[in-house]
């Protein structure tokens, strides 16, 4: 599929351009729309001045980049970590432009990021960086702009900042600011459970859609923050046998199944899963290479690389992470026959309740938790359907489907916008 270097492997926006490039070729996708879609629309660059709690004075890069307005208002998330780089931020922008156009909601897609380690910093530099952060993109973002939500290192305390720092220069407390709030102020029930929750959705299709099983299913998990803590509580919960958790310091394995609400209350109190003894400890690498029905990363890009996806002996790949893939490796699960659940389709729970938080937030009208649920759970069954649909009828796997299909919702929209002059 691809002529991508064993060095453009992992850089996550090589990745995203190579798959659309293949999948607007597949569409005979227009030149001058092909070259509209393929680049953000806007990219900005901040350099934050933050007070330091021991007096000093650090300045922290900060990121925000706009793929599409096409559809609506941009959406995506913020994320704190030391190694954001503005290639990251261009593709995971990208990724949510087609991630919402395969759920069929009315966002384009953004990025946020600054490079800073969360874990040494205290709360009060967070804070005075989040706000500062949120002050210099002010005129970019907005329930009509550009809608931030939690992404790693980042979570509803880092949004309440920000949407009190946004009210505060509007001079009117607006909510719709930001998704992925305390429920208390404007956050939608369900919400931090809505990207696990939507994994779980796509794997019961999965499972039914290939004549297997949720009896015996065994399922491992890479990745035990709040996509993968909680896509392995609620496939426990409806039956599946989690047998394997890994995390970036450990890994645990119990062939017999994990007790997951007992693993999550020792990482809460621990702050890490090593030293659970409800499992054995297991190398985090290797794990991804045991047996198993499904293997869910959850955690962050290239964790499935031309290096070992020769070696993964999963019936199917469910992608909780954005990019946790690379485009060589695409090619190597193929050959393997792996069903791929694709980021784009299989994480998208997140951003299609963080649209139900804004549409609540917008009308000042709230549903139920059940309500949110059901709601979710019959977007992510015909999203589905849909993509499956369209690699039987395009002769493609799933990942070029889910493109192919996200791609052609957006195009659509632009010719009908046509091109402001």
């Amino acid at each position: 599929m691809t002529t991508l270097t064993l060095e453009q492997e992992t850089n996550p926006w090589e990745a995203q351009a190579a798959r659309f490039d293949y999948a607007a070729k597949k569409l005979n996708l227009d030149q001058g729309i092909w070259k509209v879609l393929r680049y953000p629309t806007r990219e900005i660059i901040v350099h934050i001045p933050v007070g330091m709690d021991n007096g000093s004075v650090e300045v922290f890069t900060g990121y925000r980049v706009q793929h599409s307005i096409a559809r609506g208002p941009a959406k995506g998330g913020i994320r704190y970590s030391p190694d954001v780089s503005l290639d990251e931020v261009r593709a995971l922008a990208s990724w949510m432009t087609w991630k919402c156009a395969v759920v069929n909601i009315p966002f384009g897609g953004a990025k946020g990021g600054v490079i800073c380690d969360p874990k040494k910093m205290s709360q009060g530099e967070l804070e005075r960086m989040t706000r500062r952060y949120t002050a210099e993109l002010i005129e970019f973002i907005g329930p009509e702009k550009d809608v931030p939500a939690p992404d790693m290192g980042t979570d509803e305390q880092t949004m309440a900042w920000i949407m009190d720092t946004y009210s505060m220069h509007t001079r009117q407390t607006c909510t719709a600011v930001v998704t992925g709030k305390p429920v208390n102020i404007g956050g939608s029930r369900g919400r931090r459970e809505a990207t696990g929750r939507g994994v779980s959705v796509v794997c019961d299709q999965a499972i039914q859609h290939l004549g297997m099983s949720i009896q015996g299913c065994r399922v491992i998990v890479q990745g035990f923050g709040n996509v993968g803590s909680n896509s392995a509580k609620i496939l426990a919960e409806k039956g599946y046998t989690v047998i394997g958790i890994a995390e970036y310091d450990g890994a645990l394995y119990n062939r017999n199944g994990i007790d997951i609400v007992a693993l999550i209350a020792h990482k809460k109190a621990a702050g890490t899963i090593n030293g659970f003894t409800g499992a054995e400890a297991a190398d985090k690498d290797e794990l991804l290479t045991f047996e198993c029905e499904i293997l869910i990363p959850a955690a962050t890009e290239n964790v499935i690389t031309s290096r070992n996806a020769a070696q993964l002996r999963c019936k199917i790949l469910c992608e909780g992470a954005n990019g946790p893939t690379t485009t060589l490796a695409d090619d190597i699960l193929d050959d393997k026959r792996i069903f791929v659940i694709p980021d784009i389709l299989a994480n998208a729970g997140g951003v299609t309740t963080s649209y139900f938080e804004w549409v609540q937030d917008r009308m000042g009208y709230f549903w139920t938790e059940a309500e949110v649920n059901q709601r979710l759970d019959s977007i992510m069954t015909e999203s589905f359907s849909d993509v499956v649909a369209y690699a039987k009828s395009h002769l493609v796997n799933n990942r070029i489907a889910a493109y192919m299909l996200a791609i052609d919702r957006v195009a659509y929209t632009t010719k009908q916008r046509g091109m402001y002059a």
